[in-house]
């Protein structure tokens, strides 16, 4: 049965806040907590303040200076004293800040002495460095009980209380142990019950029962705030710092990290025992005992929620965070001798215990053939040395056949109250370590079931930390995304993200991630990801150098489950990686029809990489920009219908040339206007060529099982051979002297009832590709489209007498970009996102 709670006293109405030295590490910090006091509406508020950043180190280090005799420690002094000085001056009226100023001179005049003092003796026994480095909270408190009385907002008095006065603890090897009965005597004393309005206190110092002075050791802080939540029955404990609360986990090692809504204590003490930035486990025990809350809050950003550390938190997190203990050092004993001896582990731990080594993970199987056990790394050697003396006898007499020390480990664990009892949990741990190539080489679990703990290799820590945590916290939708070439189309496709990607997450929970955009010259990389919004603003800040190995490893992020690379260029450089990107497990999503029109063999070699690591190659914005054009084909072969022909315009370009030329412009005229208007390429030359057509001629073929090259394609040029050579501009002016040729085909068209339209076209049967200016009867499908429309023709087994036809814009930033967006998330719908 589990233990029944204890029966406490209802709280009062007390809220304690503790602040840490980063918020009140100037006036103006200063100043914004003051503003947060005055915002809290209870009458009875307690404000419990470290040292001002960085002044407790200081006065510590004016000791050093001062047992070296290092009359430095003067001017240290001096800067120490001017630093409090300006802060006062700056926050409080003229008269408040000499009644300030004057206390910390005459402080500061004790100190000097004390300095001196230790200067002669070259020593300084603890209680000296105690009463030292306690002014750093003697002089934030007074300053700013000063600040509040003299801003006047909050209902009361405002009292200044010396903790030395209130609280009283004694040192042992476990840490200070309050003395509470003498403790409540001696706040009593400084607080009447009946006392209402704000206290202002001193964290971090104390004194023993001998009325010495001394502190409450690192994060006494803290421990003061629980200390004095306890002393006054307090409803909250409030821990303001400088983050938004407990995170899942280190966010400089996890850049997905989350604030964890609400922990119990058992979850706070199990992460803070393992690393996480959490309160100490002794500084809350004060308010665990009497069932207080302790939230934790962000200084610098008020309004956010924070983290909430209680009895019985409300929380639909299982897991509360994922945390690493690194430079540990795993000892393994193994032997037959072992299996079924009593006392072999009391032998084991006490040897241990007795040379001081403490343990930090154990680990034996059923059969007790071995132990293992984790200890600091600094410990490994004196740790072997005493496991082999302990059990010399055995290990000599062969019962006991090695005792393993492996250095260079680290421990990660697993920590969640809703794990108990829930399927699956250990699965999904060992599943993404095992995703993530992870190697474990010890277990543990305790019965509670609220923690699940591995040993691993120190280097692969970081990458199991973010495996983990992506297992727990992420979307199994989340896409690691890289893009190259943010030009015309990659820009329109990431205007495109930035409008849809909020809605794609909160409807569907599928998580696009732009983490890098890389050019020939830049890259700009992300560890969380992109701001779309911002994008181009950051470009200009970007990294010189585009490193394209580099590149496709940040965009693999070990952390993530799925990435993609998508080319928007048109460099056949950048094609030639896409079967190493493949076989890497990254997916690849590209406009560019370099790779599935240039060699047979390097076609058929992504192919075979995509299904051998099941990954996909998607490439619709090939043919006819966002028309759906090699998805239809696909569907018409998926379902068992025979391909016979595609003929098709292909290029918006010549689309549009051949709509306007109708013999009122010579045709030199009408190239000229395209080119103005955007339509073509710099040099129109790429586009009269006809080989664009061509290569996506060859892509549709090979989708249909034909085994084409550029060379088996047969293609009409409309570029003279005189004008091969040379520059666009020469091209352009020298095009009207072969006007003649193109207006006398345009009129044998027109004799016949005839249009001119520029036609690519695949005879399956024949294995026959052409491309090439042929007549078309008016009344033709390709007669009548819109300036610039692409247009593809099916003729099926199932399509024969009324072929299947695909009409559209077939070019432009927008539709090509809108055809990558739909790969992108066809892409997302293969690794199973709800879309």
């Amino acid at each position: 049965m589990p233990r029944p709670e204890p029966v406490l006293a209802p709280p009062s109405s007390w809220i304690v806040h503790k602040f840490g030295g980063s918020s009140v590490a100037d006036a103006e910090c200063i100043l914004r907590v003051a503003k947060i006091i005055e915002a809290d509406a209870p009458d009875q508020v307690a404000v419990v303040l470290s040292a001002c950043k960085g002044v407790t180190d200081g006065l510590l280090e004016l000791v050093t200076l001062a047992e070296q005799r290092a009359t430095t420690y003067t001017e240290r002094l001096a800067n120490l004293e001017a630093r409090h000085a300006g802060i006062a001056a700056t926050l409080l009226s003229a008269r408040a800040a000499q009644e300030y100023t004057s206390q910390l001179e005459a402080d500061c005049r004790d100190i000097g002495g004390i300095l001196q003092t230790v200067g002669l003796i070259r020593s300084a026994a603890r209680n000296i460095k105690d009463l030292v480095a306690g002014y750093g909270e003697i002089w934030s408190t007074r300053l700013f009980a000063r600040l509040l009385a003299e801003r006047g907002r909050r209902a009361g008095t405002v009292r200044w209380v010396d903790a030395r006065e209130a609280v009283v603890v004694e040192w042992s090897a476990l840490g200070p142990i309050v003395q509470w009965p003498a403790s409540e005597s001696a706040f009593a004393r400084q607080v009447p019950a009946a006392f209402s309005g704000t206290l202002v206190i001193t964290g971090f110092i104390a004194q023993n029962q001998r009325g010495i002075q001394t502190t409450l050791g690192r994060n006494g802080s803290d421990y003061s705030a629980s200390i004095f939540g306890a002393l006054l029955n307090a409803r909250e404990i409030v821990i303001w710092t400088d983050v938004d609360g407990v995170l899942s986990a280190d966010p400089r090692r996890v850049p997905d990290a989350k604030v964890i809504d609400s922990l119990s204590y058992s979850e706070a003490m199990e992460l803070a025992y393992f690393g996480a930035k959490v309160i100490h486990p002794q500084t809350m025990a004060p308010a665990v005992s009497r069932r207080i809350p302790i939230l934790i809050k962000n200084t610098f950003a008020a309004a956010r929620p924070g983290t909430r550390i209680c009895a019985h938190p409300q929380s639909a997190l299982q897991v509360k965070g994922i945390t690493t203990i690194d430079q540990v050092a795993l000892v393994n004993l193994e032997g037959a001798g072992m299996i079924g001896v009593p006392g072999t582990a009391q032998r084991l731990f006490g040897a241990l215990r007795d040379a001081g080594i403490s343990v930090i993970l154990i680990s034996q199987g059923s059969s007790e053939h071995s132990i293992c056990f984790a200890i600091p790394d600094n410990e490994a050697v004196a740790a072997g040395e005493v496991v082999r003396r302990a059990f010399a006898n055995e290990l000599r007499e062969g019962q006991i056949q090695e005792v393993e020390v492996s250095r260079g480990c680290a421990v990660l664990a697993v920590v969640g109250d809703g794990m108990a009892g829930s399927h699956g949990v250990a699965a999904k741990v060992f599943g993404a370590l095992g995703a993530a190539g992870v190697n474990i080489r010890a277990i543990a679990q305790g019965a509670s079931e609220r923690n699940i703990s591995v040993v691993i290799e120190a280097a692969s820590s970081t990458r199991a930390l973010r495996a983990v945590h992506a297992s727990f916290y992420l979307s199994p939708h989340t896409v690691s995304i890289g893009l190259i070439g943010p030009g015309l189309v990659g820009g329109a496709l990431l205007d495109q993200l930035h409008s849809q990607v909020e809605r794609l997450r909160s409807n569907t929970r599928l998580d696009l991630r732009v983490r890098g955009l890389l050019t020939t010259k830049r890259m700009l990389l992300a560890d969380g990801e992109l701001d779309l919004g911002q994008w181009r603003e950051a470009w200009p800040q970007s990294h010189k150098g585009a490193d394209l190995a580099a590149f496709a490893r940040h965009i693999k992020a070990e952390h993530l489950p799925h990435a993609v690379i998508i080319d928007c260029s048109a460099s056949a450089e950048v094609a030639a990686h896409y079967g190493e990107w493949l076989a890497a497990g990254i997916n690849v999503v590209t406009p560019n029809k370099k790779a599935n029109s240039g060699a047979y063999g390097y076609y058929a070699s992504l192919r075979e990489a995509a299904r051998s690591t099941a990954t996909h190659y998607l490439y619709e914005a090939t043919v006819g920009a966002g028309l759906p054009v090699i998805q239809t084909l696909r569907d018409l072969r998926e379902t068992g219908d025979e391909v016979r022909s595609i003929e098709g315009i292909f290029s918006g370009t010549l689309a549009y040339l051949f709509n306007v030329f109708d013999g009122q412009e010579p045709f030199s005229a009408i190239v000229r206007t395209a080119k103005q208007k955007g339509y073509t390429e710099p040099d129109p030359r790429d586009d009269l060529s006809g080989t664009d057509v061509a290569r996506k001629l060859i892509i549709l073929g090979r989708e249909i099982g034909m085994k084409l090259e550029l060379a088996d394609v047969e293609v009409e040029s409309l570029v003279p051979p005189e004008l091969a050579g040379g520059t666009a501009d020469e091209f352009l002016r020298r095009l009207p002297e072969f006007d003649a040729r193109m207006a006398e085909r345009l009129g044998a068209a027109n004799a016949a009832g005839h249009v001119l339209r520029y036609v690519g076209r695949l005879d399956a049967a024949a294995g026959k590709a052409t491309v090439g200016l042929i007549r078309l009867e008016r009344r033709h499908a390709f007669a009548n489209i819109a300036l610039t429309d692409n247009v593809v023709r099916f003729e099926t087994r199932r399509y024969c007498d009324n072929p299947l036809i695909v009409q559209g814009p077939g070019a432009g930033p927008e539709v090509t970009a809108g055809g990558v967006f739909g790969d992108l998330l066809r892409l997302c719908a293969y690794l199973g996102a709800p879309i």
